[in-house]
C-alpha cells in the first residue's frame, strides 16, 4: 500500500510541474484577462477541505465578481448575477482550475482523488467521513467529476467518491485523467 502511494504521490509531483511548466503561457493570458475583465486579483483563494479534513487554501481563476458571497455557486439564490462572462467559460471548461496544480505541487491535493468540498458543505464531508473518504488527497479531478459533475446531487458524489476509494489505482487514474480530458473541454455536466 505504501508503495502505491509512493507512486500516486510521485506522479502528482512530475503531473504538476509539467503542467505549470506547459501551461505557464495560457496561466498569464487567463490571470490578465480576469484581471481586465472586473476589478479584482486574477486567483481566488478558496478554504477548502483537506485530507483528513484539515483546510486548506485552493487557487483558482476568480470566476465571480469579488463581492460575491463565499459559498457554493448551487447555494447562491441567483448565481449567474455573481459569475463574470469570462468566469463563465472559464468555468464550462474548466481552465478556472488550472491554479491547483500549485496546490498539487504542495501536496495539499493529487491529480485524481475527491474534489475538495468547500468549508461550509457539512452534508458533503459527513457523508465521506461516514464511508472513509477523508483519508485521501482531494483531487483536481475525481471519479464523481467524470460521471456527472455538477450535475450530481451530494449523496451521489458521495456514493462515487466511496467506490473510487475502494477502486484506486495507477490505472484507474491515468483513466480518470483521460476522461477529463474529454469532459472538461465538452463543457458537459457544469451548471454554472
Amino acid at each position: 500500500m505504501r508503495q502505491a502511494h509512493l507512486i500516486k504521490r510521485s506522479l502528482d509531483i512530475v503531473g504538476s510541474t509539467v503542467g505549470l511548466v506547459v501551461l505557464l503561457p495560457i496561466l498569464i493570458v487567463i490571470g490578465l484577462a480576469v484581471r481586465l475583465e472586473s476589478p479584482g486579483p486574477a486567483l481566488h483563494w478558496s478554504s477548502r477541505v483537506g485530507r483528513n479534513n484539515i483546510l486548506f487554501l485552493m487557487p483558482k481563476f476568480r470566476s465571480m465578481r469579488i463581492d460575491a458571497p463565499d459559498i457554493a455557486t448551487h447555494l447562491l439564490p441567483d448565481a449567474e448575477r455573481w459569475i463574470t462572462p469570462l468566469g463563465r467559460f472559464l468555468r464550462r471548461h474548466s481552465l478556472d482550475e488550472f491554479p491547483q496544480l500549485w496546490s498539487i505541487l504542495r501536496g495539499d491535493m493529487s491529480l485524481v482523488g475527491p474534489r475538495p468540498a468547500l468549508h461550509s458543505q457539512a452534508d458533503l464531508m459527513a457523508l465521506r467521513n461516514q464511508s472513509g473518504v477523508q483519508t485521501l488527497r482531494p483531487g483536481l479531478t475525481g471519479w464523481a467529476q467524470v460521471n456527472g459533475r455538477d450535475e450530481l446531487p451530494i449523496p451521489e458524489k458521495a456514493r462515487l467518491d466511496a467506490e473510487y476509494l475502494a477502486k484506486q489505482s495507477v490505472v484507474l487514474d491515468l483513466w480518470i485523467i483521460a476522461r477529463t480530458a474529454t469532459t472538461a473541454f465538452s463543457g458537459r455536466g457544469i451548471r454554472h
